[in-house]
């Protein structure tokens, strides 16, 4: 695998590898990060991955300094996964100056996840954008656990007429449920124990649960939920009668730590 954290040497090692599957990530990586990476390889004869943690989408007082960085060990684990490529730039080279160009996503981005972490979006896609120029692959890998940037970067793919197209990897989860997730490493072990509730709740709603149910439930349990909501698959906006392709989304603090997770129905 060639590691490379200049933008220039990228493009001449991406010029190598035709028809690229790229996985932008933010390392620290789990099952979860490398099944997107054997979706790549599925799809393409070269993969690439990208290790970048963005400050553009933590805000004041979130986790940018503290967000687990595991360097080596992901190194490990994508020579593992038989990538080729590893784009892992410093600060510096993605924002030379200050970013003042940023992408403006539509309303959607700021319900759901955007309610609660206001322009988290914004700099989701202007960080997907920069990734997207800089690597020029064929293909990109998103998973579905972080299903509203998902649907916010195929609808930028879209209407800005991006050469890439998009593939969804299902959400990995642990043996009792847990989507795999770098900041489980913040549990606690009494938390980590009842940290599957959030799935569990996710599923008695798909079985015709009310949100506001569900949301009860995760307080009487010590969570403090942000948000239960069934949306539309397609838009992510609110369902109307008839509507059959839906998804319950949700966010919820266990102690210190934010958990989100979705399931289809």
């Amino acid at each position: 695998m060639l590691i490379v954290r200049q933008i220039d040497e990228l493009r001449r090692a991406a010029a190598d590898l035709p028809g690229l599957a790229f996985v932008p990530t933010m390392g620290n990586l789990h099952d979860g990060h490398i099944a997107l990476m054997r979706l790549a390889r599925g799809r393409a004869r070269h993969v690439a991955a990208s290790i970048f943690v963005n400050r553009l989408q933590f805000a004041p007082g979130e986790d940018f300094e503290s967000y687990p960085r595991s360097f080596e060990a992901d190194c490990a684990k994508l020579r593992a996964a038989s990538v080729d490529l590893l784009f892992a730039p410093d600060e510096t080279v993605l924002y030379p100056e200050p970013q003042a160009f940023i992408i403006e996503p539509p309303a959607i981005a700021g319900e759901l996840e955007g309610r609660f972490r206001p322009r988290f979006f914004h700099g989701v896609a202007t960080v997907v954008l920069k990734l997207f120029n800089c690597v020029q692959p064929r293909i990109a890998v998103f998973g579905k656990k972080d299903y509203q940037q998902l649907h916010l970067v195929r609808a930028m793919v879209r209407q800005l007429n991006l050469p890439v197209g998009v593939l969804a990897g299902e959400t990995v989860r642990e043996a009792d449920g847990l989507a795999m997730s770098s900041r489980n490493s913040y549990l606690s072990a009494a938390h980590r124990v009842e940290a599957p509730r959030l799935q569990r709740v996710l599923q008695q709603v798909k079985n015709g649960m009310d949100c506001k149910d569900a949301v009860r439930e995760l307080a009487a349990a010590g969570w403090q939920p942000d948000y239960v909501e069934v949306r539309r698959r397609s838009d992510l906006a609110p369902p109307q009668d008839g509507d059959r392709e839906l998804v319950v989304l949700a966010a919820a603090r266990l102690g210190g730590t934010r958990l989100i997770d979705n399931l289809e129905f």
